[in-house]
């Protein structure tokens, strides 16, 4: 079952067109990933199908809510991850996490703020304010934002850029394991090996255009260079 569903979307910026009659759609249970160089439209159409921008054409449905007609009831159900993470800099870790859990209407947070800065090993920077925290640090603090409130389906732009290889690897098995308990992910990323590596189905996004849509190749790098070459 579809619980995200894209139709025909395009997105303009001037003259240009960074989405292009772009079709997509994720099932429950699912992790897809959109992949594609720089430039070729991923984090706009993320911006899309969260309801941060406004596509020209097409239509979108996110967990059976119209993205066009209700975008802030999407971004109260979601997760996302955007690609530069930008978290408040006048708030300490500890702070900003509770600010998110306070819009997001949680209950009992102390407990889940605490696993997250346990899982991603940055208790000891919880009182640092976010302007003075590590590019890596404001990255793990955008994850645990996203995820916290456990929703059922998760938008992450870039999601272990600045992180070390065992947080990298952490958060590849969580999200495996989230996926397997039914919920949902769309990863958006030019690393071919984290799609090879946790996607159940791949999209290659290349000038604004799908130009392939379904299971990863076992020569992914060798189809994502051919794919991107000939459009």
């Amino acid at each position: 079952m579809a619980i995200l569903e894209a139709k025909n979307v395009t997105k303009k910026f001037g003259t240009l067109r960074a989405v292009q009659n772009l079709s997509v759609s994720v099932n429950a249970g699912e992790i897809f990933g959109i992949l594609g160089p720089n430039g070729s439209g991923k984090s706009t159409l993320i911006r899309c199908l969260t309801g941060q921008i406004k596509p020209e054409e097409g239509s979108i449905s996110v967990l059976n809510i119209d993205v066009l007609q209700d975008p802030v009831g999407v971004r109260e159900l979601v997760g996302i991850v955007p690609e530069q993470e930008n978290p408040p800099s006048f708030l300490t870790a500890e702070e900003y996490l509770f600010f998110v859990a306070q819009i997001r209407k949680m209950k009992n947070s102390e407990k889940e703020i605490d696993s997250w800065f346990r899982f991603l090993e940055f208790g000891d920077q919880r009182n640092i304010l976010c302007k003075d925290l590590s590019r890596g640090t404001r990255q793990k603090l955008m994850v645990a934002q996203a995820f916290m409130h456990k929703p059922a389906l998760a938008f992450i732009d870039e999601p272990l850029i600045n992180l070390d290889p065992v947080i990298q690897k952490k958060i590849k098995e969580y999200l495996v394991n989230y996926a397997k308990k039914g919920n949902s992910i769309f990863i958006s990323t030019h690393i071919l090996e984290i799609a090879g590596e946790i996607c159940d189905r791949i999209g290659i996004l290349n000038k604004g255009k799908i130009v392939y849509q379904g299971k990863p190749k076992k020569d992914l790098e060798r189809f994502f260079l051919s794919s991107v070459k000939h459009v």
